[in-house]
């Protein structure tokens, strides 16, 4: 039975659905407020359920020997070291959709806030004052608004902000000239063009390499005079000194901030600054939303631990429920093909190159082509230092390229897959497929035809296609007690180079494995393990 950690205070019906589908879970919130305590348990479990309060580093995943998968109940994921996590073949999950409705009526009501100063006129009022002149605001309708990030909430805000009769313009890489339209905004190219022409710019960008201080000091000088923005992204966006200047110089006519370059933002250079609106992190805080992302991650959790489906992962491709099983037979062929090749290869891998034929090139490839790649490298670098997550990484920093083909049916088995495996020496491809009782198949070994069932223990040989081999390497390994269980034979001509691959009972000691090299028609012998 998988054990889950809930190390932040999630709602008690998360908790409910991790036991309803049989899952074990230890709901202790005060963990993720204490890494040394943390620490010590982590190694029992294999899920983390956390939010934001809880720090996932590679020193905790280092402890962590049991862990396979991390589900933030919420969107941003700044604490949790995901090349760490990918390095260890632990998926990351967040709930990108559960904050998007709430994150986005936050940023409008701060942008009303700023608009209409509201914070300081109750305060005034509930000093007794009536300053009716002091407040002066403005209107929203009419005005544009520059939204940086179009992506999940971006596109809320710009659809309410439709609703209030704004014009919006959008700037983002990402966002498609189709989409564009068909949310009502007018895409720009260049980020100055935006700041350049927005009455109200709000930020909905995740915090990257790309995107930090995407808000500069030089940046801010260049939005239109008497702008407000909004933040209720990320901190470290903007550059919080610069803000508070152009607000002091009435560069900016206000602000309204919900997250800050360090947090808790117990002192910050905003908080001095005239006409700005802060608040603590609120852009996720309603009912509906912590209780949506808090289901949606036990949800997403459960379905990974117990049907090994795989949603809103950061670090590894996607697989719903409905595919899984699908899935699953093709997953053990790729395994099956990664590893035979990883085992008889001997030089430095250059490229890969993966045919689907058939069916399975309907099928979702990603998770196929990261477990071939994962089992073709194991050989390599060790048994626990690559799988499905961490694969395509390991291979990319070995310098490995990988590439995909679908094919229509072809041949006399239909659907199929075949590796190619390009090294410094040598090309060479090994292609299997799925028979009716669902098990891998080997049908082709260097573009000659057999077929063998994978077994545990395998003796693979290339040889000269001469008279008394077969039977030489039979009486070879019945002198040394080794029971064959399969035999499968393969040839490209008369004469020619031959191939065999075995299936034993038992694993082949290198003294034996020595003895069959002797022999004066072989090529090549491995013993292989599956």
């Amino acid at each position: 039975m998988p054990k889950v950690l809930i190390s932040d205070a999630l709602s008690d019906a998360a908790v409910q659905i991790f036991r309803d589908n049989g899952i074990e879970v230890d709901f202790r919130p005060e963990l993720g407020r204490d890494p040394a305590a943390l620490a010590e348990v982590i190694g029992g479990y294999d899920g983390l359920a956390i939010r934001s309060a809880t720090k996932v580093t590679a020193d905790l995943l280092a402890r962590a020997g049991r862990l396979k998968v991390v589900g933030r109940a919420g969107i941003g994921v700044d604490n949790v070291d995901i090349p760490a996590a990918s390095a260890r073949g632990v998926v990351v999950m967040n709930t990108p959709f559960g904050n998007s409705i709430t994150t986005a009526e936050h940023a409008l009501a701060l942008m009303f806030a700023v608009a209409r100063q509201i914070p300081e006129a109750d305060a005034s009022t509930r000093a007794g004052k009536w300053e009716k002149n002091r407040f002066m605001g403005v209107e929203i309708t009419g005005k544009t608004l520059g939204v940086i990030g179009c992506g999940n909430i971006g596109s809320v805000v710009a659809q309410r902000a439709i609703g209030l009769k704004m014009k919006v313009i959008a700037y983002d890489p990402y966002l498609s000239a189709e989409r564009a339209l068909e949310l009502g905004v007018e895409k720009v190219e260049e980020l100055d063009d935006l700041l350049a022409r927005a009455d109200f710019v709000t930020l909905h960008l995740p915090k990257n390499e790309k995107t930090a201080n995407i808000l500069s000091a030089e940046r801010i000088a260049r939005m239109k005079k008497g702008a407000r923005l909004i933040n209720c992204a990320r901190g470290g966006l903007v550059d919080e000194a610069a803000v508070a200047e152009a607000l002091r110089s009435g560069h900016l006519a206000g602000a309204g901030f919900d997250v800050f370059s360090v947090e808790p933002a117990r002192d910050n250079v905003l908080f001095s600054a005239p006409n700005i609106v802060c608040t603590p992190h609120l852009g996720a805080s309603t009912t509906e939303a912590q209780e949506n992302v808090a289901l949606q991650i036990a949800e997403q959790m459960s379905d990974y631990l117990l049907r090994g489906a795989i949603s809103n992962a950061l670090n590894a491709p996607s697989v719903t429920a409905e595919e899984a099983p699908i899935l699953k037979p093709w997953i053990a062929l790729a395994e099956v093909l990664g590893s035979f090749a990883g085992q008889v290869t001997e030089t430095a891998i250059k490229a890969i190159e993966i045919e689907y034929v058939g069916r399975v090139g309907q099928l979702n490839l990603k998770p196929l082509t990261a477990a071939l790649t994962a089992a073709l490298l194991r050989p390599l670098v060790g048994e626990g230092a690559v799988n499905m997550v961490s694969a395509p990484l390991v291979a990319r920093e070995r310098g490995i390229r990988i590439a995909e083909t679908r094919r229509d049916e072809l041949g006399a088995y239909g659907t199929y897959m075949r590796l190619i495996v390009t090294t410094d020496r040598m090309t060479r491809s090994v292609a299997g497929t799925i028979f009716s009782d669902g098990r891998p198949r080997f049908i082709q070994i260097k573009g000659i035809d057999l077929e063998a069932e994978p077994q545990p223990y395998m003796l693979y040989t290339t040889n000269t296609d001469t008279p008394g081999y077969i039977g030489a390497l039979g009486t070879t390994l019945g002198a040394l007690e080794v029971n064959i269980a399969t035999f499968a034979l393969g040839r490209a001509q008369k004469g020619g180079e031959a191939i065999a691959l075995l299936g034993l009972d038992s694993e082949l000691p290198p003294e034996i494995l020595e003895r069959i090299r002797a022999l004066p028609q072989v090529r090549q012998a491995k013993f292989l393990r599956f």
